[in-house]
């Protein structure tokens, strides 16, 4: 099949066989969208309609590729015609795609159950409540949470979906993440051109919760497409020519480090400042601040007990270690912070090395040089059964070596 005739049979599934005119900027821009180029099966001379657009389908419909077919009395557009200056708004509203022969349209692409499962080892806490009765109301209400990595944002919302036993689409958005990814987009299947729509549309169509996971690091360009789907009004589908209505309990939670302002300090690289129209959608946004004291035990408490480690007093100690660490990093004292997340590697490690010290070593090393001593020095100092005197220094080498 030539490309020209492919091109004829894309917009045909797309726009239908009803007969209508098109622009040449509208045939070229659907031709570029599939890298074709030859577009002369619709601008021709003998195809040309009296508004200056071009007929569709296209009235030499015997022609199969090559040059335009010659005709005896050619017709110059420029000197025969005016082009009125409203005619861009004359072609009818595009139908809804159906399935046709070289186009279609694919929703398959999320069939399995969504529903997150629970976890026995989750512990609630701080916004947990407030979240899950937004979730609950089954309203279109737009959330946002900030926070520092490793406090449970994205675990929180997938956890609170598990009670109500709603949908969750995640999405991890990242500098790349564009309209396509995000709404979907024409992919070749099989020798077939198919419309895929994307994880945020299927979550508007199941009434699922839309998870937008690190959301500052968008490019706030790209995802600008989704303005009308925060405001809960709908999208239309601009090449499939759909208009997707939100079903009843779709919802959009979005998770950052920052609050779309950028990273002055550094720390969270590759965030961005996104448009302030895009943040003002949210109608509400949520600081997750790491867990106190009281639920960081409960929390290392059920996860050592499923994981066979029994030493309540080191799980203790971690606390009060990391606890000291953040109130240190909020004076500026250290410039890195012991999170939720690296307590739970620490008593992962401990259950596979069954030290102490090994354990906080190997999960500190991330850190620089004298942050890691320090951090390791302070817990030293909370326990008095481990120390990093020379002869300690050698068997926490020895017993990495020999695990390794």
């Amino acid at each position: 099949m030539s490309k020209a005739k492919l091109l004829v049979e894309i917009i045909e599934g797309m726009y239908g066989d009803t007969p209508r005119t098109m622009t040449a900027l509208e045939v070229r821009t659907i031709g570029k969208e599939h890298d074709i180029i030859s577009t002369h099966r619709i601008l021709n001379e003998s195809n040309i309609a009296e508004n200056g657009e071009f007929h569709f389908p296209p009235k030499n419909t015997s022609y199969k590729g090559g040059n335009p077919p010659k005709t005896k009395n050619k017709v110059s557009p420029i000197k025969k015609v005016k082009v009125p200056k409203v005619a861009a708004v004359k072609s009818p509203v595009p139908e809804p795609v159906e399935v046709t022969a070289n186009l279609s349209m694919e929703t398959n692409a999320f069939t399995e159950n969504l529903i997150p499962e629970k976890d026995d080892l989750f512990v609630s806490f701080g916004n947990f409540k407030n979240l899950k009765k937004i979730v609950k109301s089954e309203m279109f209400y737009p959330s946002f949470i900030t926070g520092m990595s490793g406090n449970g944002k994205t675990y929180m919302v997938e956890q609170l979906c598990a009670q109500l036993k709603r949908e969750v689409i995640r999405v991890n958005f990242t500098v790349e993440t564009d309209e396509d990814d995000l709404i979907g987009g024409f992919r070749l299947v099989n020798g077939e051109t198919k419309f895929f729509k994307g994880p945020v549309i299927t979550a508007m169509e199941r009434g699922a919760v839309a998870l937008f996971d690190e959301i500052d690091l968008g490019n706030p360009a790209k995802i600008m497409c989704l303005q009308s789907i925060l405001e809960g009004s709908g999208y239309f589908i601009k090449k499939t020519g759909e208009f997707i209505k939100p079903a009843p309990g779709f919802t959009i939670i979005a998770t950052a480090n920052t609050k779309g302002k950028g990273s002055e300090d550094g720390r969270w690289i590759g965030t961005n400042v996104l448009n302030e129209a895009f943040l003002e959608r949210y109608p509400i946004t949520f600081e997750q601040e790491y867990a106190p004291p009281a639920i960081e035990r409960k929390i290392l408490d059920k996860l050592a007990y499923s994981i066979g480690v029994d030493d309540r007093v080191f799980l203790g100690k971690l606390i009060d270690w990391a606890d000291i660490i953040r109130k240190t990093f909020a004076d500026g004292g250290v410039d890195e912070i012991i999170s939720t997340r690296r307590l739970v590697h620490i008593v992962q490690a401990y259950a596979i090395f069954g030290d102490r010290m090994v354990a906080i070593e190997m999960c500190t090393n991330r850190f620089d040089d004298e942050t890691k001593i320090g951090f390791r020095d302070l817990y030293t100092k909370l326990d008095e059964t481990v120390s990093l005197d020379g002869e300690d220094e050698q068997r926490v080498d020895a017993i990495i070596e020999k695990a390794s």
